[in-house]
C-alpha cells in the first residue's frame, strides 16, 4: 500500500524524469544547424522557381547551405550567418563542415530580412579557397545569381561560367543575394564539438577522417544529386 510520502516522492520524480528525458533529447547548436540546412536544401531544390538548381547541383564540386543569412538589424546588426559545406567525392557527398559567411555588405532583396541560401561551388579552385579559409567573393573568385523562374529541366544546364552560383529565398521571394566582398570562414570550435578534437574541414570533407551518424538525413538529401 502506497504511503503519502511515497506518493509525494513519485510526484516529484515524474517531472524530474521527464526533464531529464527532454534534456537528453535537446539538440546541440551544431545538430540544429545541420537539420536546418537539410530543410533549406530540400525547400530550394524542389522549388519550381529554381528549376535549374538540380542541374547545377549535379555538376557542382561542393555546396554551401546557409539556412539563416541575416542582413542588418538582426544579431546586433551583423551581416551573415552560419552554414555547412559538403564536397563531392568518389563516394558521393561528404559529411558537412561548419562555416560562417561574413561580409561588410550583403545585398539581400529586402533590407533587414533573413534569407535561406544555397551556393553551388562549380570550380576546384573555389573548393580549395574554402578549405584554406581564403574564399572571398569578388576579384579572382566570381559569384553569379543562379537562374530564376525558367522552369527548365536539370539536363538543360551545361554552361557554368562563374566559380559559385547563389540561389536564395528571402521573405517569400526567390532570387539572388549579392555577396561582393563576402568571406567564407571555417568554424573550428563547432567542427571540433561535432566531430571530435582536431577535426578540420579538410579532414571532414576531403580525407573522410571524421564521421557523425546524425548527418545521415542531410547526406541522404544531397545524394540524390
Amino acid at each position: 500500500m502506497l504511503t503519502r510520502r511515497s506518493l509525494m516522492l513519485a510526484g516529484v520524480a515524474a517531472p524530474v524524469a521527464a526533464f531529464g528525458a527532454r534534456a537528453a533529447l535537446a539538440l546541440t547548436p551544431q545538430q540544429e544547424l545541420v537539420d536546418k540546412s537539410r530543410i533549406t536544401f530540400e525547400k530550394l531544390i524542389t522549388s519550381v522557381e529554381f528549376g535549374e538548381l538540380p542541374g547545377y547541383m549535379k555538376s557542382a564540386k561542393a555546396v554551401l547551405i546557409f539556412p539563416e543569412l541575416y542582413k542588418g538589424g538582426f544579431v546586433l546588426g551583423a551581416e551573415g550567418g552560419s552554414g555547412v559545406l559538403s564536397v563531392r567525392g568518389a563516394q558521393g557527398w561528404s559529411p558537412p563542415a561548419f562555416y560562417d559567411l561574413a561580409a561588410g555588405s550583403i545585398g539581400l532583396q529586402i533590407g533587414g530580412q533573413v534569407s535561406e541560401v544555397v551556393l553551388t561551388v562549380m570550380s576546384d579552385k573555389a573548393v580549395q579557397a574554402v578549405l584554406t579559409d581564403q574564399m572571398k567573393f569578388g576579384g579572382d573568385m566570381s559569384i553569379a545569381v543562379g537562374p530564376i523562374g525558367k522552369g527548365l529541366s536539370a539536363e538543360t544546364t551545361t554552361n557554368f561560367q562563374a566559380d559559385v552560383y547563389s540561389f536564395a529565398k528571402t521573405a517569400g521571394l526567390f532570387g539572388g543575394v549579392s555577396f561582393e566582398g563576402a568571406g567564407i570562414l571555417k568554424k573550428d570550435a563547432w567542427n571540433n564539438a561535432y566531430y571530435g578534437q582536431g577535426a578540420t574541414p579538410r579532414g571532414i570533407v576531403v580525407e573522410g577522417k571524421y564521421k557523425n551518424p546524425n548527418t545521415h538525413a542531410l547526406l541522404q538529401s544531397l545524394q540524390a544529386y
